[in-house]
């Protein structure tokens, strides 16, 4: 299996990475994605990645550091690298006050036109999308872009059955974290069984968001999220094995990666 979405280089991860990557690879998870939320959060990702087998990185900023210094070049060098396999994560965050939704915008639109850019110049790579309380506002942006519909995914989904029929119809991925797995978001769980089979991933979002039956321990770890992944096969009366094997060639051809072989 893949985590396609996690934050190594952040507190309590950090410090720990070999440990927490041998502990994947006994249980079964054979590849990590690390996802730059700062312009110079990519680099620290991208270090990582190229210190560890099985390792990869994105390259972006979060709607929630839009009102941070930014160095866009500094995105785009990180871009560059083979190892950087997509672009993000960005988008809007409504839930949170601050930054103000208009400092989001400002920094969400122009990071969308740089990727245009970056892309005809040969740096084409999906886009790993947060959005929170924010479809309705983000998706037209979206849909504007000159960017594929199908080249972006909707991180750590947690929205109604609404926001997955928008996400879905617009031609997007939708990947699930362990949110899918509580008693309390019976809605996620009826999205996760409602997204077709060649748009479907799953992550942890670590260090947060730990799936039951781990809910409220911290830091969540990568390896967690064998929990999401059978959770949602249960609910959708799929082989544990058989959705494993689907999650991980949706991520593959997604992200262009192949995973290493089973140890």
């Amino acid at each position: 299996m893949i985590d396609t979405h996690c934050h190594l280089s952040f507190p309590r991860l950090a410090e720990q990475v070999p440990e927490l990557l041998e502990s994947c690879r006994s249980a079964g998870v054979r590849g990590v994605i690390t996802i730059a939320t700062t312009s110079a959060g990519g680099r620290e990702n991208l270090e990582i990645a190229r210190a560890h087998e099985g390792v990869w990185c994105s390259a972006g900023v979060h709607p929630l550091y839009a009102d941070e210094p930014i160095d866009w070049s500094e995105v785009r060098s990180v871009g560059e690298d083979p190892l950087c396999v997509a672009w993000g994560e960005l988008g809007l965050d409504n839930f949170h006050k601050k930054p103000a939704i208009e400092v989001q915008r400002e920094v969400l639109e122009q990071q969308i036109a740089l990727i245009e850019t970056w892309s005809g110049e040969g740096l084409a790579k999906p886009v790993v999308l947060h959005c929170r309380e924010a479809y309705e506002e983000l998706i037209p942006i979206l849909e504007a872009s000159t960017l594929p519909a199908n080249r972006f995914v909707f991180h750590c989904f947690t929205g109604s059955m609404t926001d997955a029929r928008m996400a879905l119809d617009f031609g997007a991925m939708i990947s699930f974290t362990g949110v899918v797995t509580y008693k309390n978001a019976s809605e996620v769980a009826d999205a996760a069984a409602l997204v077709p089979e060649d748009r479907i991933m799953v992550e942890t979002d670590a260090p947060y968001l730990s799936p039951e039956p781990l809910r409220g321990t911290h830091p969540n770890v990568p390896q967690n999220v064998v929990h999401t992944a059978r959770f949602i096969a249960d609910r959708r009366g799929i082989e544990h094995e058989r959705f494993e094997q689907i999650l991980d060639a949706n991520a593959e051809r997604f992200f262009g990666i192949t995973l290493p072989p089973a140890s």
